[in-house]
């Protein structure tokens, strides 16, 4: 019967039950925010005159002291003790006597575990952010070097539009910046105490929240208690977050797996991030970009785990939220590992601007500009130019010439209103150049756009 709450019972739990019951093994990752929050508790009792200013200075040496067995390893970690709280707690009153088992007063390990776990995501979002800051800087290097570098642009997997390789990567770096508002959004949003909602009603005893949620670094205290010990909002948001940066890693993943095969040869990743085959010595594979593409479903899983977990609990808290945390814990480890990883790839790897400059020289990348030839210079309708630009590029397919390298006499057979000058339009590099809107690929708009995004990773 060592059990915190074994009062009420007759019987000890079954071993079976310990095992199934409890979360230490897992939640213990979260001793340092469990430790901090208990300080701060600790310091609002005192001040309060519920612990004396001897048992607060009791409290505080011992979980210091907790503290270095845990970093040093040689805290035991206990099945029995169901939690990392309770292991905590143990301990502490192991060390100190009874003082340390006043220390949950005016508190429960609802309103504990809302507290530890809503600061350890909190700091997650903020350090992902980070991280995909360093991705953004990382990108931003690689594009600076090619804003003149032709690479085809796709729709449908097929050859559209000649763009540069600075504004293919700038597509992503859009993405991510997005990912970084997500995640330091939701930082912002759920930086709110539980602590002194207790078991689910608040508490009779005398508390200060806003002190706790001042010494804790929360920017308010939560509303409604009954609302906030149940709450998981905040880690559903982490998941979300990171759930759409995988999505969007994913995506540049399978371009880089595209890149760097053969029929592509757009890139070449580093021989320290690609492995090689057991059994065909020639193989070079990029097994960093597949990875990447396959954890993004394990973080997927995570979400919708939990999001199961929480759709059908009334308040307030439930046993069911212990699931909260193994999906959380593994989701944020793979988003820290895949961006550093990424990142690494990124920089090492070779572009082979020669070949993506050889390839936009397929499929009739030009044609949009022959369209809007016809109608700027020959005042010919959009749809007549399109069929007239269509008969062109069939030309092109008989002649087995790409458009943009077409001799005149062939467009001029087409449509007699075609002029000589239309040769200049169908220049590969004078497409890409032609589309200066706002946003657009040439390489003074991409210029722009890379500059927008230095500007915003330096904080502008």
């Amino acid at each position: 019967m060592d059990k915190m709450w074994s009062g009420r019972f007759s019987a000890s739990a079954s071993s079976l039950l310990d095992q199934f019951n409890a979360s230490i093994m897992y939640d213990r990752k979260l001793y340092k925010e469990d430790i901090e929050g208990s300080l701060a508790h600790a310091t609002m009792l005192e001040k309060q005159g519920i612990l004396t200013r001897e048992e607060l200075t009791l409290i505080k040496d011992g979980l210091a002291q907790v503290l270095t067995e845990i970093e040093s390893g040689e805290f035991e970690w206990k099945i029995s003790d169901e939690d990392l709280h309770m292991g905590i707690e143990k301990r502490l009153t192991a060390i100190i006597g009874d003082a340390g088992k006043k220390l949950h007063t005016a508190r429960s390990r609802n309103d504990q575990v809302a507290v530890d776990f809503r600061r350890f995501v909190i700091r997650k979002n903020r350090e992902i952010a980070e991280a995909l800051r360093a991705l953004m800087a990382e990108l931003l290097v690689v594009a600076k070097e090619h804003t003149t570098t032709l690479i085809p642009g796709m729709t449908h997997l097929q050859h559209a539009q000649p763009i540069n390789f600075a504004f293919h990567l700038a597509a992503y770096m859009a993405m991510f910046k997005r990912d970084i508002d997500r995640f330091e959004s939701s930082a912002k949003r759920n930086n709110i105490s539980p602590l002194g909602c207790a078991a689910l009603a608040g508490t009779p005893h005398n508390v200060d929240r806003e002190l706790t949620a001042e010494l804790l670094g929360f920017d308010s205290v939560s509303v409604n208690c009954l609302d906030t010990v149940s709450d998981r909002d905040f880690a559903l948001e982490i998941l979300f977050n990171i759930s759409t940066m995988m999505m969007h890693i994913s995506r540049l993943s399978e371009e880089l797996v595209m890149w760097s095969s053969y029929e592509f040869g757009f890139v070449e990743l580093s021989d320290e991030y690609s492995t090689g085959s057991s059994i065909m010595p020639q193989k070079k594979n990029p097994d960093v970009p597949e990875l990447l593409r396959g954890k993004t479903g394990r973080v997927y899983g995570s979400l919708m785990g939990l999001l199961t977990v929480m759709k059908g609990l009334p308040l307030a808290y439930n046993k069911d939220t212990q699931e909260d945390k193994e999906g959380v814990f593994d989701a944020v480890e793979t988003a820290e590992i895949s961006l550093e990883i990424l990142k690494e790839a990124i920089k090492t790897m070779e572009v082979k601007a020669n070949n993506m400059e050889s390839a936009c020289a397929i499929g009739h990348l030009s044609a949009t500009d022959l369209a809007d030839y016809l109608v700027e210079k020959c005042d010919i309708p959009f749809r007549e130019a399109h069929f007239i630009t269509g008969r062109a590029v069939a030309k092109g397919e008989e002649l087995g010439v790409d458009l943009s390298k077409m001799e005149y006499k062939y467009l001029k057979e087409i449509d007699e209103r075609i002029g000589e000058d239309v040769m200049e339009y169908l220049g590969l590099r004078h497409s890409m150049n032609a589309r200066t809107s706002q946003g657009g690929t040439a390489s003074s708009r991409t210029e722009e756009q890379l500059a927008y995004f230095e500007n915003f990773l330096q904080g502008k």
